[in-house]
């Protein structure tokens, strides 16, 4: 099996991030400069790698819940995570090998706060649903008490690490089944609640954070809160930092990437640069040397379903299949695949 050349698990210390430095100034108050990208983006993630694949082997061994609203087999999270690169550790590679699912999920970290250990890494799994998160909380000691007092008790019990990452989960989840009819705790966790329940419990998890920081009576630093979160059927995930002109850590999406990185297809995600590249091809099935493309295709473009990728760097080599998901912004996946992007708003935002 051989990567993309910018999968995931490559970037730790190189980064591609198309289409970041050109704004429209209907949108963004400046052009973003070189050193501002780099600030944000351009961070060594090797304190750690975590990913969760959906799977619906749990459901099948569980008596079925009388409220759950999903139609089919619960998807319930399996979760892998170390604190090193991923990218030469054999069980990673093996998991990746032999695993299939319709919803996966993976984070490199680069630590802003809590030691570099397991409890610490993303993704957080609350029951059914996985959080995780780009980028920190601004003066995070000095409101972390007040986010605890706001979370559910469940939901703080649940935390097992230290990192500013987790208490936002958790802050997420008590919002997200505050509703009434959903139950609490662990029940409350394994229960499907709508695209529209799980945005509104991001925005509040995003405005109280900066409602917090406005009562501490001093100037605090902007928060990069790129945050994505899902069920293993919808998702939301958020580009997001409060500050007029001042981008967030890049964050695209593709609905047409997924055939590139399939190797079921005939793409290739490297395109003529990878591993069938010029003169390194062999012959497909029609006797003809490939150059850039899958000698070993099973299957049509054609025949590829609906998908969305969410991603901070593109992991294929076609700039065309991705788009920058604008500032302040979040994309929402709905069980469907549909997708639609809501603006993400905040305390004292300037109208």
């Amino acid at each position: 099996m051989c990567p993309p050349a910018h999968a995931i698990s490559k970037q730790v210390n190189h980064h591609y991030l198309p289409f970041l430095l050109s704004h429209d100034p209907k949108v963004h108050a400046g052009t973003t400069t070189q050193s501002e990208v780099a600030l944000r983006n351009e961070l060594f993630n090797v304190d750690g790698f975590g990913m969760s694949w959906y799977t619906p082997t749990k459901s099948e061994f569980a008596p079925p819940s009388a409220t759950s609203s999903t139609t089919g087999p619960i998807l319930h999270p399996a979760v892998y995570k170390i604190t090193h690169p991923a990218l030469h550790t054999t069980n990673f590679q093996t998991i990746c090998a032999a695993t299939a699912t319709t919803c996966v999920m993976a984070h490199i970290r680069a630590a802003s706060t809590g030691v570099i250990a397991e409890v610490n890494t993303h993704p957080f799994v609350f029951g059914r649903h996985t959080i995780m998160h780009n980028g920190y909380i601004s003066s995070y000691p000095a409101i972390s008490r007040q986010m605890a007092g706001i979370m559910s008790e469940e939901a703080h019990t649940h935390i097992t690490g230290r990192t500013d990452s987790e208490a936002i989960a958790a802050l997420y989840m008590t919002y997200l089944t505050a509703g009434a009819g959903h139950g609490t705790g662990e029940d409350a966790w394994e229960q499907a609640y709508t695209t529209q329940e799980m945005t509104s419990a991001l925005q509040n998890t995003i405005s109280t954070i900066i409602e917090l920081q406005r009562t501490l009576g001093v100037e605090v630093e902007p928060n990069d809160l790129n945050i994505c979160v899902s069920d293993g059927r919808q998702l939301v995930a958020s580009r997001f930092r409060n500050h007029a002109t001042q981008q967030p850590p890049s964050l695209y999406h593709s609905a047409s990437a997924g055939v590139t990185l399939n190797r079921k297809y005939p793409d290739e995600a490297d395109g003529k640069a990878g591993r069938w590249g010029k003169a390194k091809g062999e012959m497909g099935t029609h006797g003809v040397k490939a150059e850039g493309r899958n000698p070993r295709a099973r299957k049509g473009v054609e025949e590829h379903g609906r998908h969305v990728i969410v991603a901070s760097e593109p992991t294929t080599y076609k700039k065309c299949e991705w788009k920058l998901i604008e500032k302040n912004r979040a994309i929402v996946v709905d069980g469907e695949g549909g997708v639609e992007f809501v603006e993400v708003r905040y305390p004292g935002q300037e109208v």
